[in-house]
């Protein structure tokens, strides 16, 4: 199915730097009450914020900002060696205040998005990626309730396979993740940030679990082009 949004300009956005083009998908929630409101607010110069699209819950697609433009949606934080984030990505905004389900509707249209965006810059499903894994301690986006099984059962995510437990630092880091401090705090920050994508209601210390799904990352944090 081809995707055609409805084109709502915003002036928050200005050329990607140092050559950088879409090596990353990074997936939001807005985190208010109405898809009107953060469609305002996405458009509005005095909050010097952006996205290259926003969905609402019932399927509508807006694009704010063209591809080949860098949107101001990441802000401070890095993917694997990628410390500039928005001048290597397309962001993504979900209507959604984080403590809700994602509609059908919305996460078909994403789907869609999401396959064309991957098609043009030619991504792997392991570009797609959460707010929470660059933002380590400071961004929680698309939250606990985002189903990223669904998107990895369409090649669109990636999902780690059964391994045996190995190094969760180390192994975390191979796929992406990059923590902001070597301490016990920044710590668990990092293993927060990882249970919201791979285990949401997974409660307490690092444990067995955490580290066999890290193990199982191994070979999927490569963002390279497809092809």
């Amino acid at each position: 199915m081809v995707v055609i949004p409805h084109w709502h300009p915003s002036q928050n956005y200005g050329p990607r730097k140092q050559g950088g083009h879409p090596r990353l998908i990074v997936l939001h929630y807005t985190a208010m009450d109405t898809t009107e409101a953060a469609l305002q607010r996405l458009c509005d110069p005095q909050h010097e914020v952006s996205a290259h699209y926003l969905i609402s819950p019932n399927g509508i697609i807006w694009q704010m900002v063209d591809e080949a433009q860098r949107a101001w949606h990441a802000g401070a934080g890095c993917w694997r060696e990628i410390k500039d984030v928005n001048s290597y990505s397309i962001g993504i905004e979900l209507a959604n205040r984080g403590d809700h389900p994602f509609a059908e509707a919305q996460m078909t249209a994403l789907e869609g998005l999401l396959r064309g965006v991957m098609a043009r810059w030619s991504l792997t499903a392991s570009s797609v990626i959460a707010h929470s894994d660059l933002a380590i301690g400071r961004k929680y986006d698309p939250g606990a309730r985002f189903d990223w099984q669904r998107l990895a059962r369409q090649g669109l995510a990636v999902w780690p396979g059964p391994a045996k437990g190995g190094d969760f630092l180390e192994d975390t880091a191979a796929f992406g993740y990059q923590m902001p401090a070597d301490d016990a705090q920044a710590a668990a920050a990092l293993l927060y940030a990882f249970r919201l994508r791979f285990r949401p209601m997974a409660r307490g210390p690092l444990d067995a679990d955490d580290r066999a799904l890290a193990a199982g990352l191994k070979g999927l944090g490569d963002t390279s082009s497809a092809g």
